[in-house]
């Protein structure tokens, strides 16, 4: 059996435990080829804590919840060195971020020093307590979660982290069908009485040098001259959007940095690997642009105070920005 083929079944084995939400399933998917860091809003009970728990399941290594709450501190997250009496000298006990899954639930509730504990673990792969640095797992990523509905008592994540989240997905409520295999799904595990690891488990899952050989795989997809202009373009026509129409002069105070020109380029060869072709088309590039540029761009307080959404933003800057 094919890697890709594996990534396949790993899929249908997510898509039959999260019920309506194949988006963020697929998202997930990306992350994981690409070596990247997901973010993920949406209202409560949409199974977001349910799929990264499901998908660590189905993946070789440990997994990690970390709920972020106002008092949190870094090293609740990073660890922090004790104390030994007996030898009288100090030893690092890791935190939960030296797991190989990390769920961040509720992100956005904790303060910013909390959240600058996350920037070195999510950039550079890597913990410094005191002065020694400690690296992470080579399989590491990390999936927060924030609440849109909630915002009191929250703390507005800093544009250098939000930077460093490969995705920022949006997820919403299932449809009608959605909803019945939802509760058929519910009885049918609630009859089970077993524990979440066995209706989770996979039957075999991926091995961590199989999620590694993957992403070797996904970097030799190809993509054309013409198409890697088209992913510049993208990134460049956020900086500098009056080009494509004066109505765009001053929407946006920053642009995408080139973390933008990366993150397009990987998950658009990553989005033809799993749909089982060995060459990216524009409609994949374009498929990925808003869960990369919706969280990288900040739109000016004018353009926002007129109701521009990021996304209303992308959708104006593919329609104008010519496909090769």
């Amino acid at each position: 059996m094919s890697l890709q083929q594996k990534f396949l079944r790993l899929e249908a084995h997510l898509t039959r435990l999260v019920v309506g939400q194949e988006t963020l399933l697929t998202r997930m998917l990306t992350a994981l080829l690409c070596d990247g860091h997901l973010l993920v809003e949406g209202a409560p009970g949409l199974a977001k804590t349910r799929a990264i728990k499901v998908l660590s399941h189905g993946v070789e290594g440990d997994f990690h919840r970390l709920q972020f709450t106002p008092d949190l501190l870094p090293a609740d997250l990073t660890g922090t060195e004790i104390y030994r009496p007996e030898t009288g000298s100090f030893v690092f006990r890791q935190g939960p971020l030296f797991h190989n899954l990390v769920l961040a639930d509720e992100v956005n509730r904790a303060p910013a020093k909390v959240q600058s504990a996350l920037l070195e673990a999510m950039g550079e792969r890597q913990i410094t307590v005191g002065s020694v640095t400690y690296p992470l797992p080579d399989l590491f990523m990390v999936m927060a979660t924030q609440n849109p509905i909630e915002q009191e008592g929250t703390y507005p994540l800093p544009e250098a982290q939000l930077d460093r989240f490969l995705l920022h997905v949006m997820v919403d409520y299932p449809d009608a069908d959605g909803e019945h295999s939802i509760l058929e799904l519910n009885r049918a595990e609630q009859r089970r009485l077993a524990p979440d690891e066995e209706l989770f488990r996979a039957a075999e899952p991926l091995s961590q040098a199989e999620v590694m050989a993957a992403r070797l795989e996904v970097l030799d997809v190809h993509l054309s001259e013409p198409l890697e202009e088209y992913v510049v373009q993208i990134v460049l026509a956020t900086r500098n959007p009056e080009r494509y129409g004066d109505d765009l002069d001053g929407v946006l105070q920053f642009g995408a940095s080139p973390r933008a020109t990366i993150a397009l380029d990987r998950c658009s060869r990553a989005t033809a690997w799993l749909a089982g072709r060995d060459y990216v088309t524009p409609e994949d590039i374009q498929a990925m642009a808003h869960d990369i540029l919706r969280h990288r761009i900040l739109i000016s307080f004018e353009a926002e105070a007129a109701g521009l959404l990021p996304d209303e933003f992308v959708d104006t800057l593919l329609a104008r920005i010519g496909v090769p």
